[in-house]
């Protein structure tokens, strides 16, 4: 009895690890430099964003998806760590707001606006400077893969 039970729960921690391993995830992949993305596709998810976290890890971001292309405007409120944003258009970056700032005692009057030059249906946040740091510019190729 106690082997089948010992082996009851390998089985359960054999299918529990390789059903982590193997969940679908979100890229973003520019230059060859791929991000793991939450995606931010309501109006809650939108308004939300990154704001309250402490931290972002390098390799990962947020990936903002609009239904159709428009200039999206984009602000800092409750958002703690500096951020570059890319405005993407299809598979296109379009603009790039690198190294915004969190503007902590900003009233919503206050906060700075982030536009794209150019109707966009995509935005990615990742940390701020890694835009710099990896050579990204506007008209660079962006590859989203949603893991389904």
């Amino acid at each position: 009895m106690k082997y089948i039970l010992a082996l009851v729960i390998v089985l359960i921690a054999t299918l529990f690890f390789f059903n982590k391993t193997s969940t679908p995830k979100n890229t973003v992949t520019i230059n060859n430099h791929v991000f793991t993305v939450e995606i931010a596709v309501s109006d809650e998810e939108r308004v939300k964003g990154l704001s309250g976290r402490n931290e972002l890890l390098e390799n990962h971001g947020m990936l903002f998806v609009f239904n159709k292309p428009n200039v999206y405007t984009f602000w800092m409120k409750d958002t703690l760590i500096p951020l570059d944003m890319i405005f993407i258009n299809n598979d296109q970056i379009v603009t790039i707001h690198k190294n915004v700032q969190p503007q902590p005692n900003a009233t919503d009057e206050e906060l700075q606006r982030y536009s794209p030059k150019e109707p966009v249906n995509y935005v990615l946040e990742i940390s701020g400077g890694l835009s710099e740091k990896y050579g990204f510019k506007e008209g660079d190729t962006v590859r989203a893969d949603f893991g389904n």
